[in-house]
This record gives structure tokens, sequence and C-alpha cells, in this order.
């Protein structure tokens, strides 16, 4: 269907009056709310993240939070609804703000502030933390309130962590030096314990074990020896009835061997000392004594009086057989001793493998512990060190570099662009106006029409004749929708803005719907 221009001029100029008045209600709706709306003022910080000043090869910090972490920390914070609700009471940022919820205020607080962050690779961390309101004493007492609590949070965030890290340090490095006492103690109750088989004193009783089996079967040889020369004696003198001189050749007495040995040594010594020295003075009434305990010891042992020779032989039986009885019962004794050591000593050995596995494992955990309890005291001392770092301010930290003045010049609304957009919805409104009654129009009114609808064609058409009665009505019709327009309007918006809400608020609440506040 082609397209007349003529017949659609027609429609708007009937239409004109219904679209001129929502074009000047919207227009004129936005003017006056360009008009009434009252300043704003807005005015900004910006917060820098410094590095630390001591490079973190001398002294690594243990606050691990990195720059983008701590500002978004801050904002959080920063924003909370009691935050938020102490800062509007304190400087009586919103009008009528007692006569407000709670969650309105914090709304308000959230929308005037305006929170941002610049980062990138090889750029400062900055932050600039905006506020808008009504007055500019007002929202530079909030940015700057804003600027104290991001500093004061950046501080004590930075301290409590270095400080909960020294606290865990310490507590650490106390619990492993007492469980390395406790080892320790263990170590010495299970050695104290088991001192007679421990591992590290194991070649001693190897090499103990040893001599003593060389020990052993010497004193069997030996007592096998004197059995055997005990028995020899007694059967040469049940047949002789004699002791021969060669049966106890080489048996002496203590006392006996004692002087032969005393009188070699005060040979040796005359032979380097003089009679007046006191070593030879003293081997001389050594050798004295000795030799009056062996007279006394031959005259109980032969006869006095001059008995037969039988007496004689018989006292020199009974003095060798005691002799060798007396070695023998040494013998046998040094023989047990023997044994009993070497039992005592094979146990010792066989124990010892055992408590060297139970000793190592108990060093094995002493020297885990140790280990642990090292490391802990390097963390230690690390930690007291980024301690004091952070609490002198040497570390990341937070500066101003541009603190929030008193605005001078009111930064909105931006009236121009108000009243555009109340005209702009205007014509929007007055051509939707016009689409939506040609759409819902279904009559009739052209030639082209009835031919399209009933597949006819007409002889002739016979336009309207549009009577005086109706011109005088239609154009009745022009001039009250224009006076409603003109007085109309205007008046509606007073009484809305008077009883109502004030024409600002509602357009701003609009805006601030569309996302154009």
């Amino acid at each position: 269907m082609n397209f007349d221009l003529r017949f659609y001029w027609a429609l708007f100029l009937r239409r004109l009056p219904a679209m001129m008045l929502l074009l000047l209600i919207c227009a004129g709706l936005g003017v006056a709310t360009a008009l009434k709306l009252p300043d704003t003022y807005s005015t900004s910080a910006r917060l820098l993240v410094e590095q630390p000043q001591i490079p973190e090869r001398m002294v690594a910090s243990t606050v691990q939070t990195d720059a983008v972490e701590q500002l978004d920390v801050i904002q959080q914070r920063l924003m909370t609804r009691a935050n938020l609700i102490d800062i509007a009471n304190r400087f009586n940022v919103l009008e009528k703000m007692r006569d407000m919820e709670p969650d309105s205020v914090v709304e308000a607080m959230q929308e005037a502030t305006s929170i941002r962050r610049s980062a990138g690779r090889g750029e400062a961390v900055l932050m600039t933390i905006s506020f808008t309101g009504s007055s500019p004493t007002i929202v530079a007492d909030v940015v700057n309130e804003y600027v104290t609590l991001a500093l004061e949070q950046s501080t004590t965030t930075r301290i409590n962590q270095a400080a909960k890290t020294l606290q865990f340090f310490e507590q650490e490095a106390q619990r492993l030096g007492e469980e390395i006492n406790r080892q320790s103690a263990a170590i010495a109750d299970f050695k104290g314990s088991n001192a007679d088989a421990l591992p590290e004193d194991q070649s001693y009783r190897l090499g103990r074990q040893t001599l003593l089996q060389e020990r052993l079967s010497r004193v069997e040889r030996d007592l096998a020896g004197a059995e055997s020369q005990r028995r020899e004696i007694l059967r040469v003198f049940e047949s002789t009835g004699q002791v021969r001189p060669g049966g106890v050749q080489g048996l002496r007495t203590p006392e006996e061997a004692q002087l032969v040995v005393a009188r070699a040594e005060l040979e040796n010594a005359i032979a380097k000392y003089s009679e007046s020295s006191p070593r030879v003075t003293r081997l001389r009434a050594r050798i004295e004594r000795l030799e009056a305990v062996v007279a006394a010891q031959t005259e109980a042992v032969l006869p006095q009086g001059g008995g037969t020779d039988v007496s004689v032989q018989e006292a020199m039986l009974n003095a060798t057989m005691a002799e060798i009885d007396s070695r023998i019962e040494g013998l046998s004794a040094e023989k047990e001793a023997t044994v009993a050591e070497l039992d005592s000593l094979q146990q010792a050995i066989s124990r010892s493998s055992a408590n060297g596995i139970e000793l190592a494992a108990l060093e094995r955990d002493y020297v885990n512990i140790q280990s642990r309890y090292n490391a802990a005291i390097n963390n230690l001392n690390q930690a007291r060190m980024s301690e004091r770092v952070e609490t002198t301010a040497q570390g990341q930290r937070i500066s101003v570099i541009e603190n929030a003045n008193v605005p001078r010049i009111p930064s909105g609304p931006n009236r121009p662009k108000i009243a555009l957009m109340g005209l702009g919805a205007g014509i929007a409104l007055a051509a939707g106006f016009f689409m939506l009654l040609e759409m819902l129009n279904r009559t009739v009114r052209r030639p082209a029409e009835l031919i399209a609808r009933f597949d006819i064609t007409p002889i002739a058409t016979i336009p309207y004749m549009e009577s005086r009665g109706h011109k005088i009505a239609r154009r009745t019709g022009l001039v009250t929708a224009f006076l409603v327009v003109v007085i109309g309007v205007p008046m509606a918006l007073w009484f809305i803005d008077t009883n109502y809400l004030p024409l600002e608020i509602l357009v701003q609440k609009a805006l601030d719907k569309v996302g154009l506040g």
C-alpha cells in the first residue's frame, strides 16, 4: 500500500492539539524541575597505596594483603550500614533525616557516595572517594571523615595482623620448646633405665665379651691343670708315701710371690737410688714384713721338735693340698664371675639392638621437633621485625595525596540537560500517542482501504462534508485544549509540587530509576 502523505498530514494536524498537550506537559515538567532543583555540591579526595619504606628482601612483611585487596576491604568497611548511619547523624547530611527510616538513610548515603579505584601493571594504586550533597561544607566533612576512617582502618588492620602473627609464633615457639624438653627428658629416662644396653657402648661390650671369653678359656685351662696336678700329687703320695719336690715346684703362697717381687724391685731401686732413698727404705721394710710372714707360715707347716719323716711328708702334703685347693677355689670363683659377666654382656648385647631402634626413634622425633622449633624461632624473629615495621609505619601504607576541599561552585544539577530530557520525553510521548491511535484505528477512511478490504473498485467517493456546528465544536475543542495546556498543566504541576511531592524530588526519583540521576 502506497504511503499517502497528505492523509497522514491531515491526521497529524487533527491530532496535533493532544500531541502538543503531551509535549507541553513533559517539557513544562522538565523546565520546572530544572529550575526548582537545588544546587548540589561534590568534592573528592584521592588516596595512594605506597610501597614499603624498607625493601621486602631485607624485612619480609607478614601482612600478605596486596594493594587492590586492601582497598577493597576498606571500601566494604566504609560502606557498612552502621558507618553510613553514624556519619549521616554526625554531620546532619540529609534534610528531615529524623523522619526517615534507617534503610532510606543508608540508601541515600550510598547513592551520594562514589568510590573508584584505579590500578594497572606498573601503575600506582589509587582510590578516589567522592560525595555529593546540598551543602559544600557537609560534603567536604563527609569525604574527610571517609579518608580518616580509611587511614585508621588500614593502619589498624595491618598492625593487628602483624600482632596476631607475632602472637601465634610466640605461642608456637613456647609449645615446641616445651615439647623439646619433654622429649629430652624421655631420652634421658630411657638412657638411664637402659644404661647397660645402650647402642653406643656396643663396641665396648663386644670387646669386653672377647676378653672375657679369652679369660674364661685361660681360667678353665689353669683350673684343669691345678686339678690334674692335685690328682698327680695324691697318686704319688699314695704310691710312695712322699711328696716329690717337683710336685710343689712353682707352688708358692701369695706372700712368697710378693716377697720375690719385692726383692726384685729392691734390686732395681738400689741400682737407681741411694740407700737413704725413701723408696729403698719402704721396699726394705716391706721385704722384712713379708719374710716374717713366710717364716711364720713355714713354722706352721713344719712340725716342731724334729718329728719322723712321715710327719714331714704329711705336713708337706697338707701344705701342698691346701695351696692347690686354694688355687682351685680362686680359679673356680673367677670362672663363675667370668661366666656371670659373660651372661650379663650377652643379654645387654641382645637388648642393645631393640634399644637402638627405640632410642633412634626418640632421637629422630627430637631432631624433627628441634627442626620445627628452629623454623618457629626464625619465623618469630621475622614476625617481630614485621610487627616493628608495621608499628612504625615503615611498611605498605595508604597516604592522602589530595584532601577534600570545600567546593565553591555547584556541581549540579545539569539544568539544560534536564530541560532537554523533558522536551525529548514529550516528543517521544506525542509520537507514541500518534502511532498508538493509528494502530488501534481499524475504520475505513480512504478509497484505497475500501479497495484493499472489500476487493472492489468504487465508481466515485464522496468526501466527508463538515457542518457549521461541527466546525464550531471542533474549534471550541481546540481552544479548550489550548487553554488546558496553557493554564491547566501549570496549575496541575503547581498542585503536585505543593500538595503531593516537590517536582525536583519526583524527577530525581524518575532519573534514578532509569539510571540517569
